[in-house]
């Protein structure tokens, strides 16, 4: 089995991606591993869990590894804490799943 495969649900409008977040990171980087308890994958922002900021960065880190626009990610769940739940518009799990084992290598 592909290892982010247990943290991506496909749906009917796009895919679901649970997340481990640590905020106030060095550096952002995404995927950052895999939590096989959780089942998430880690993203690291350095931007501060203060005002959205983090929430936003995790949108931008996201889109930009996927390849697509902010306006297609969106975080359904975990608003202010370290476990969220981010959709994305328009991709199928496979897709994701490859994105994120390129995105690692």
């Amino acid at each position: 089995m592909e290892p982010y495969a247990d943290a991506v649900v496909e749906n009917s409008h796009g895919v679901v991606i649970a997340l481990d977040v640590t905020a106030g990171a060095k550096r952002s980087s995404f995927p950052a591993g895999y939590n096989e308890w959780r089942k998430s994958i880690r993203c690291q922002v350095a931007a501060p869990a203060v005002g959205g900021k983090a929430n936003r960065a995790i949108i931008d880190l996201v889109a930009g590894t996927l390849g697509v626009p902010r306006a297609d990610v969106s975080i359904i769940s975990g608003h202010t804490s370290s476990s969220k739940a981010v959709a994305i518009a328009g991709l199928s799990k496979s897709d994701v799943v490859a994105c994120l084992n390129a995105a690692s290598a």
